[in-house]
């Protein structure tokens, strides 16, 4: 294992950090190596994926509804000004 070098500050409630120095305790690991060993072993569930999934569809569907949206409104303002000039004429 490299020799460590780099600090990552990470702020926590006072019960976090008891929580994880007793976890750490009963594991008989150093805080340090608790976590370090805590944060190799994290892998995203399944259902973090799929989420991540949804949520990327969601913000591309949602510009394209934006876009589809920007495209009514462009038409019914063209719309407006063909109706506004129509009416003066009539007039």
């Amino acid at each position: 294992m490299a020799t460590a070098t780099e600090r990552i500050p990470v702020l926590v409630s006072p019960a976090e950090k008891s929580q994880i120095a007793n976890m750490a305790k009963a594991a008989g690991l150093s805080v340090g190596e608790f976590l370090r060993q805590a944060a190799s072993a994290f892998t995203p569930s399944e259902d973090d994926q799929i989420l991540e999934g949804m949520i990327a569809q969601m913000n591309k569907t949602t510009t394209q509804a934006n876009e589809a949206i920007d495209k009514a409104l462009r038409l019914v303002a063209a719309s407006n000004k063909r109706i506004a000039a129509m009416e003066r004429k009539e007039s």
